[in-house]
């Protein structure tokens, strides 16, 4: 949610860096907005003030034995009309919140101007892809022929995009997830966090997601909403909070299923695990001050590349261009891991820095030591990481030449030992 303040100081600048992100002007309609907002404001307490000073002179002329009963007429129409006006700021108030919660943040000054993921830009590139001695297959082909990922199955029970995984192949995600847990907890900082999987329209509100993506959503005939990343419950803990300079910066993570209707993605990824409607993954929250963000932004997307590096996946790290990043963000950095079976670069980490924008739609705020005016926290979010892709890129890196995978080295004690995942088992 942007700050109206901020609109009226530099209209011009807020529409240009909307145009960056390939949005029309909107500062003049905002403004338009804010102007009939304070104006039906002034009009109603200018009524009220009025209204006082007739109240006023109806007691003067009872004291005298005069008669008032004009002034009370008038009295009472005054009431009606400081009503009206009233209502009407509301409506206009209403309307400018409404405008604003459909605005995208503004992109940082160095974040790279671009239309699409073309224009996005690498920072880092990290391992060597492997060169294999046989026909690398994909993670379809590996998981069906171990007889261990069955899309059929789960199509009966589920309909497209969905995917059921069998013995060791469902021990593998769960390995990967209990990993990245363990790293993010107890190495990273993050305090782990078992966070509803339903939320309210508020929560969803208050991370960006609503109003402007409801299709993109599950929602449920009681209203709830299924959530589409543990971004959402994770960062509302501190929604409408008034937190101690002391209790920043707060680091949690949590592993969830997270729930997407793809409605726009039609025809995209329609093989495999990539894009599912279900799919887990590791979230990581960090909720800090303004001035902290950016170094947050960088440790965060260290903490997702690290776990790349402990299971030997090859990745590259990139910063999106303006047209390529979310709606919340300020600055984005991708992480890509190499998929052998795609011979290419695929997301499996996205972290952000959404500055107060998120703050500002929950209240979330913070007191300095020694300060009365509360300030707005900084959030970020990023992936640690997307579990089903990571093992999509597991099976493909380290699939031998009979279709068995050999088990990372980093997630064999989570494997019982487990060295090598063969057919059926």
């Amino acid at each position: 949610m942007h700050d109206i303040r901020k609109v009226r100081e530099n209209p011009e600048a807020f529409d240009a860096a909307l145009a960056r992100r390939g949005v029309a002007p909107v500062s003049a309609s905002l403004l338009a907005l804010d102007d009939e907002r304070k104006a039906l404001g002034t009009l109603a307490q200018d009524i009220q003030s009025k209204r006082n000073a007739v109240a006023k002179e109806v007691g003067n002329r009872k004291a005298r034995g005069e008669d008032a009963s004009d002034l009370i007429e008038e009295v009472s129409k005054s009431k009606d009309a400081q009503a009206e006006a009233e209502q009407k700021a509301k409506e206009a108030t209403d309307k400018l919140q409404a405008a604003l919660s459909t605005i995208p943040n503004l992109p940082d000054a160095d974040v790279p101007d671009g239309t699409s993921e073309a224009d996005n830009v690498e920072v880092k590139k990290w391992g060597t892809p492997k060169s294999f001695d046989f026909k690398v297959k994909d993670h379809v082909d590996l998981g069906e022929g171990l007889g261990l990922m069955d899309f059929e199955t789960a199509a009966k029970i589920s309909g497209a995009r969905f995917v059921l995984l069998k013995g060791a192949l469902a021990r593998l995600e769960r390995a990967l997830a209990n990993f990245m847990l363990d790293q993010q907890t107890g190495k990273n900082g993050y305090m782990e966090i078992n966070p509803p999987a339903l939320v309210k329209d508020s929560a969803l509100y208050g991370t960006g997601q609503l109003p402007k993506f409801a299709e993109d959503l599950f929602h449920t005939e009681d209203d709830f909403w299924l959530i589409p990343t543990a971004e959402v419950p994770l960062t509302n803990m501190v929604s409408g909070s008034m937190l101690d300079e002391t209790d920043l910066p707060r680091r949690v993570t949590a592993m969830t299923w997270c729930f997407r209707s793809e409605a726009g993605s039609a025809g995209k990824d329609t093989r495999g695990m990539i894009r599912q409607h279900q799919f887990t993954k590791v979230e990581m929250v960090s909720i800090v001050k303004p001035e902290e963000s950016d170094a947050e932004l960088a440790r965060m997307t260290g903490c997702a590349e690290g776990i790349l590096e402990a299971l030997e996946l090859p990745y590259r790290t990139i910063t999106l261009c303006t047209g390529d990043m979310g709606f919340g963000a300020v600055k984005t950095h991708d992480i890509e891991v190499w998929l052998p079976g795609q011979d290419t670069y695929r997301e499996i980490s996205s972290c952000s820095n959404t500055r107060d924008f998120q703050a500002r739609r929950m209240n979330a705020r913070f007191k300095r030591a020694g300060e009365k005016k509360p300030e707005f926290v900084h959030t970020l979010n990023g992936s640690g990481l997307a579990v089903g892709r990571c093992l999509v890129a597991v099976l493909e890196n380290y699939q031998n030449a009979d279709g068995s995978i050999t088990v990372p080295d980093a997630l064999r004690p989570y494997m019982g030992g487990l060295e090598v995942i063969e057919g059926g088992r």
